[in-house]
């Protein structure tokens, strides 16, 4: 549990988030972070040199990743800070939130700002060396398409985690379509009145070659018109199975950050300093392999716990929903209705950047929360090795 963490309110960004292959296919993920987060930092004249850490979550490796956060903070403006960078697959933004929340009640910082960015398309392919092997033949691996396809522990892929917990429980196709039609539907009041949601905290994104400007990124890239008749024409990508290209999600390439601070900092950086941010708690958990939608259940368990509050005191739930299944069963066994989780939308609908996906979802809360004038918010999402992370904000 944390007492001393803060968000200054206004003082985070998520990008739109691109479809594999789309606007963001060639832009070198981390390099655009920091030209993103230097824009946003600028624009609310932030000195970068105010932060003491730089934290950075990323999932899929580039060039020159290897400098990681160091590399983030001088390209930003921030070039006495560092700090680490953070890979624990889906969970990598919840991670980051909760390690830099440690970090800043521990006094070991007093202003931390938290970077997380994927790019899915055009994933590095490896080839690993093995002078033993017949012939001098190494193995070979697509960084993201064989770690979609394949849990070295579980020997699954991640659509045979969802229909595992499907067989299990007993959810049919009809329900998973339900909810992906319901999740689409939630998503289009983001983008009411010329998207004065998703304005709240979507910083737009320049495309450059080399100095010259070619476009910009403004909303979310890829968003696929959903029916009840055209999900209902989709079979199951398994024979046998329940899971549709309908009911679960698509790679995508974006970035996402915000700054974590102490509560008076916090007030003199928020845009509207009547407004609390607090991070209460952090929490994780591990469940059966080859089961992953199952973890947002005992993750969000905990954190409520270490909260030391209950279900019915949330006023606001965000899930990452990489498949329909992980939001049937999450309902089923909080007692939460399908439609009262995910307003403004999901990673089911706008897509799955792995790093930055829960830090958007964090922001989406918030925004939630501060528009119902307060309260607590739950996140939790499922992450690759079968497990959870989830977080508990509160808006004051």
């Amino acid at each position: 549990m944390f007492e001393k963490t803060f968000i200054p309110y206004g003082l985070y960004w998520s990008t739109p988030f691109c479809r594999w292959q789309g606007a963001l296919a060639n832009a070198h993920s981390l390099e655009l972070a920091a030209q993103v987060a230097s824009e946003v930092l600028a624009a609310k004249k932030v000195d970068p040199k105010a932060f003491d850490s730089v934290m950075l979550g990323m999932t899929v490796i580039q060039r020159s990743s290897f400098y990681g956060a160091p590399w983030l903070a001088a390209m930003i403006g921030a070039t006495g800070a560092t700090g680490p960078t953070f890979a624990q697959a889906c969970a990598t933004s919840a991670r980051v939130i909760a390690s830099a929340s440690a970090e800043i009640e521990l006094g070991q910082s007093a202003a931390v700002l938290a970077v997380t960015c994927d790019r899915t398309s055009n994933g590095p392919h490896l080839y690993y060396p093995d002078p033993t092997a017949p012939g001098g033949t190494g193995a070979s691996e697509n960084a993201v398409l064989d770690a979609f396809n394949r849990d070295p522990w579980a020997k699954n892929a991640m659509i045979e985690t969802a229909e595992n917990v499907a067989k299990e429980a007993g959810f049919s196709k009809e329900q998973q379509d339900e909810v992906a039609l319901m999740r689409y539907e939630q998503y289009q009041a983001a983008l009411a009145d010329d998207r004065a949601f998703q304005r709240r905290y979507m910083a737009p994104v320049t495309l450059r070659r080399g100095k010259k400007e070619i476009g910009k990124v403004e909303a979310d890239e890829g968003i696929h018109p959903t029916t009840k008749e055209g999900l209902e024409r989709l079979a199951p990508v398994k024979e046998g199975g329940t899971v549709s290209f309908g009911a679960q999600t698509h790679p995508a390439d974006g970035n996402a950050g915000l700054v974590l601070t102490t509560e008076g900092r916090a007030r003199e950086l928020s845009a509207r300093p009547e407004v609390k941010i607090r991070v209460v708690a952090a929490a994780e958990a591990r469940v059966e392999k080859g089961f992953m939608p199952k973890a947002v259940v005992p993750a969000a368990r905990s954190v409520l716990a270490k909260a030391g509050i209950a279900l019915g005191d949330v006023k606001a739930i965000k899930t990452h929903n990489p498949f329909a299944v992980n939001d049937l069963f999450f309902c089923r066994e909080m007692g939460v209705a399908l439609r009262a989780m995910n307003n403004f939308g999901s990673p089911l609908v706008y897509g799955h950047p792995q790093g930055p996906t829960g830090t958007r979802l964090t922001l989406e809360l918030i925004e939630e929360l501060v528009a119902a004038g307060g309260g607590y918010g739950l996140f939790s999402g499922c992450a690759a090795g079968d497990t959870a992370m989830a977080l508990v904000i509160k808006v004051g």
